[in-house]
């Protein structure tokens, strides 16, 4: 079997790698992460996810097979990427209270013959949240190191009312489809 090597450092995408049994590695990409806002952003999230998938599989043997990912949070016209402090949380959040939103996670599967690249919208709806709840949920840390300054998979699940597609694309990799396209790179 191929070796796999997940090109991120995120401990949401480790979690779910483990969870589904395959065995990997872990090499961070040292990609830039800066995108043109021009762009859509299902191409946004592949073309990311690409860019990091590739510059880890440069390094790697032949047979190694590198996946990367790359999740983005967008409200109507507008992309709400990682808070650089409370008040950025603040106002992400204030944006998001009652409304609905876009998540999208972009995939990529490098090898040195072959890549393929996929995306997954996911629609988040969040309920009316008090100033209370934003203040506290803050103060909770939670937000600082994810897109939209929230994180379904923990205190951030009491602000979502609704989803519509798959949670673990929210959570930072949508994990069923990501193992099919898989097997295709791993025999």
């Amino acid at each position: 079997m191929k070796k796999l090597i997940l090109a991120s450092g995120s401990p949401r995408r480790k979690e779910l790698l483990e969870k589904a049994n395959i065995p990997f590695e872990i090499i961070i990409s040292k990609v830039d992460e800066t995108f043109d806002p021009n762009e859509g952003p299902d191409e946004i999230v592949k073309s990311l996810a690409l860019q990091k998938a590739e510059d880890v599989s440069k390094h790697q043997p032949e047979d190694a097979v590198v996946l990367g990912a790359d999740t983005i949070v967008t409200f109507e016209d507008q992309i709400l990427g990682k808070p650089k402090d409370k008040d950025e949380a603040k106002k992400m959040l204030q944006l998001l209270s009652g409304k609905e939103h876009v998540v999208y996670t972009g995939v990529a599967i490098v090898t040195k013959g072959n890549r393929s690249a996929f995306y997954e919208p996911t629609k988040v709806t969040f309920w009316e949240l008090e100033e209370s709840e934003i203040d506290q949920y803050i103060e909770s840390g939670e937000p600082f190191d994810k897109a939209g300054a929230y994180g379904i998979q923990g205190l951030g699940a009491l602000l979502v009312k609704r989803i519509e597609g798959d949670y673990f694309s929210v959570v930072g990799l949508p994990i069923s489809r990501t193992v099919r396209e898989l097997k295709k790179f791993m025999n």
